[in-house]
């Protein structure tokens, strides 16, 4: 059966205008969002994860802009939405997100109760008592215990793993159809990290969402995705199921990242690290945007951005290690170690 497309970006391109000169944040991305997944995007801080998904909700920064693309939802091009009044027929009701830092996403001046409640007022009309029994409710929901109390507190009154709940407990509020989770469990211990991803599958089970996690960890989303988009420079360089992720990655820049995981590393030896730095996004990038990080990099990766190659109908690679006249290149050590020991996923 073939599965429902929610959400549909073409060629998606966004820029920041900063001191005159303009910064090609997102170049030419496409990727389809199927309903009911949890699709991962991963990458290195500022590879544009974050700008993607605000994309879709009309969060960019004042000196954002989207120069060229469609992000299609529901019949309509939110790539071509103008108004505050446009977006808040989409934020909150349809498309949700969980922010990383709840310190800063929670007024510290409002009850828990109030914030949860202004949300449910706005998308669901509710007021009074019916208002107060579905923030409750939602308090159960999300984990939190003794909401009765709770419901009366401020944020500085929570721990961080609460604060994170409070968080997710806002943005199902609306009960929206997708969820976004910019890097919910950054700033938690492991213990509490796995209670919240937890919570999440819980809760897309419950409310039947849609989930976008947002993380620069593969490791964090190893129990929770379906699929996982590898971002690098403003652009996917693979996408795949987790299993294809995992055990049968095909781009450079992917066995970088899964050979930084710290359970890969060996008592007494150096944990791996990416060498080098990112692209500089003022620039027109040429060839691969990888390539100078890469020591398995072509000649031909300095010259022609490579097309998307495909390794299975799921499982698509930006790499010309991919291409039929390409010399055969084994995967690290640290990849074959990762299929031999059977990967950590799930």
């Amino acid at each position: 059966m073939e599965k429902e497309i929610v959400l549909s970006v073409k060629n998606l391109n966004v820029k920041f205008k900063l001191r005159g000169r303009a910064l090609h944040a997102i170049r030419d991305i496409s990727l389809d969002v199927y309903k009911g997944e949890s699709l991962a995007i991963v990458g290195e801080s500022g590879s544009g994860k974050s700008v993607f998904t605000k994309a879709f909700m009309g969060l960019l920064d004042k000196n954002g802009y989207i120069e060229s693309g469609e992000i299609l939802y529901k019949g309509q091009n939110l790539a071509a939405f103008k108004t505050e009044r446009e977006w808040q027929s989409i934020r909150g009701r349809e498309i949700a997100m969980v922010l990383q830092d709840p310190m800063t996403s929670l007024n510290p001046l409002k009850t828990i109760g109030a914030q949860i409640g202004e949300a449910i007022q706005l998308h669901q009309g509710l007021k009074g008592k019916d208002l107060k029994a579905a923030v409750l409710e939602i308090l159960r929901d999300v984990g939190i215990t003794e909401p009765e109390r709770r419901y009366k507190q401020y944020p500085h009154e929570f721990s961080g793993g609460m604060r994170q709940r409070v968080v997710i407990a806002i943005g199902i509020a609306c009960r929206p159809r997708t969820l976004i989770c910019d890097e919910p469990t950054t700033a938690l211990d492991v213990t509490i990290q796995a209670q919240i991803l937890e919570l999440l599958k819980s809760l897309k089970k419950k409310y039947q969402l849609t989930t976008l996690y947002i993380t620069h960890d593969l490791g964090v989303v190893a129990n929770v995705a379906d699929r996982i988009a590898v971002m690098y420079a403003g652009d996917i360089v693979e996408i795949g199921s987790c299993e294809e992720i995992f055990y049968d990655p095909r781009h450079p820049y992917t066995w970088a990242l899964l050979s930084s995981l710290p359970q890969l590393g060996v008592k007494g030896e150096e944990l791996y690290t990416i060498k080098g730095t990112p692209p500089n996004l003022f620039q027109t990038i040429k060839g691969d945007a990888y390539a100078p990080r890469n020591p398995r990099a072509l000649k031909i990766d300095f010259v022609e951005r490579p097309p998307y190659f495909e390794v299975s109908p799921t499982h698509r690679v930006r790499s010309w290690l991919m291409d039929s006249r390409a010399p055969k290149v084994d995967p690290p050590e640290h990849i074959k170690k990762l299929r031999s020991q059977g990967g950590i996923y799930r």
